[in-house]
């Protein structure tokens, strides 16, 4: 009762890492909240996720496990939470930003009245006071999240309604294993118990993945460039520099809606964060969309023609000066100075 529940993403036998990543999160709010971690999974050969996830602190693991629940449909992947959170009574249920989590939460929060905070970049426990009411609120879940096109923070409570649910994009939160011999237990349900056959009058006949050809979050480097490249033509620099140093380019807000980079590119609240060894800001001003998705980088070298730019801030080293000037000198360099 009222403890904290993550529902699991698995393909192919395999958690996602953005669930793995909230179960990290999920264990330090439960630590503070003085309550269990219990996890969610929903689908078909399910004995090895036990391993997978006990290590992150996981206490207990619900199962359902039916071939007809794999591959992921909407309406018996939210008759078994509805009913599951029904019994439990979590006090917070946490899920991924995903194409999953995106349909699925909204639907289990509709039928538990309970509400939903999508798309947050970070979950904290504290208290809230209503002065109209004159009531205080201990121990809620702060759901912090950009709005207005990513121009503002907001901090979302739910001070009434259980369970409090948000959903999280990957990247967001760090994965870390506990206690690689955490002990927990599975609780095996009984499907039938949770969906009935009208709950698969849809079925997925035929699934095509295309895996993304880009992958900025698992890039040890990172080279981004910013609305100061002026051109589309002047990102074709950060390619080369790219190629040469092996990274993966990435870009801002700004430079992807000026056309400049593809969506799948763009760093920052509005898009992938990223912790790379070594992130080269080219052209970026560093407005605080933006230092959001990549401020925990190890290292961070900026350059830019702007001496007073943001992002110089929080950059260990600057370079002042045109992009287009210092990158090819830096690639040209670069070439010279390797075997």
């Amino acid at each position: 009762m009222n403890n904290l529940f993550v529902y699991l993403e698995i393909e192919d036998g395999k958690v996602q890492d953005v669930s793995l990543e909230l179960l990290t999160k999920g264990r330090s709010l439960a630590n503070q909240l003085k309550c269990q971690v219990e996890a969610v999974a929903v689908g078909t050969k399910l004995d090895k996720i036990g391993a997978q996830v006990f290590p992150y602190g996981v206490d207990v693991l619900h199962t359902f496990d039916d071939a007809r629940l794999t591959p992921y449909t909407s309406l018996p992947h939210t008759a078994v939470l509805v009913k599951l959170f029904g019994e439990e009574k979590p006090q917070i249920a946490l899920m991924g930003a995903t194409n999953i989590g995106r349909d699925l939460g909204p639907r289990v929060s509709s039928a538990l009245f309970s509400g939903l905070t999508a798309d947050c970049t970070a979950l904290e426990i504290g208290d809230h006071e209503e002065k109209k009411e004159g009531k205080t609120y201990t121990n809620l879940l702060y759901q912090i999240r950009p709005a207005f096109g990513g121009n503002i923070v907001a901090t979302i409570v739910n001070p009434e309604n259980r369970p409090q649910m948000a959903t999280v994009r990957e990247g967001v939160m760090k994965k870390e294993i506990l206690d690689a011999n955490y002990k927990g237990k599975t609780v095996a349900h009984d499907v039938k118990q949770y969906v009935s056959d009208t709950d698969f009058v849809v079925s997925v006949i035929e699934r095509h993945i295309e895996a993304s050809k880009v992958n900025i979050k698992g890039a040890p480097i990172i080279v981004a460039g910013g609305y100061g490249l002026g051109s589309k033509e002047n990102f074709q620099l950060l390619h080369d520099l790219a190629n040469t140093i092996g990274a993966e380019v990435g870009a801002s807000r700004a430079a992807v809606d000026a056309g400049y980079a593809e969506h799948e590119r763009q760093i920052g609240q509005t898009g992938i964060t990223v912790r790379p060894k070594l992130y080269i800001a080219c052209g970026i001003s560093g407005q605080i969309q933006h230092i959001a998705g990549m401020q925990e980088s190890s290292m961070i070298i900026a350059i830019n023609n702007d001496p007073n730019a943001p992002i110089n801030t929080i950059a260990d080293y600057v370079i002042t000066g045109d992009v287009e000037v210092v990158v090819p000198k830096m690639v040209k360099f670069y070439k010279k100075n390797s075997k």
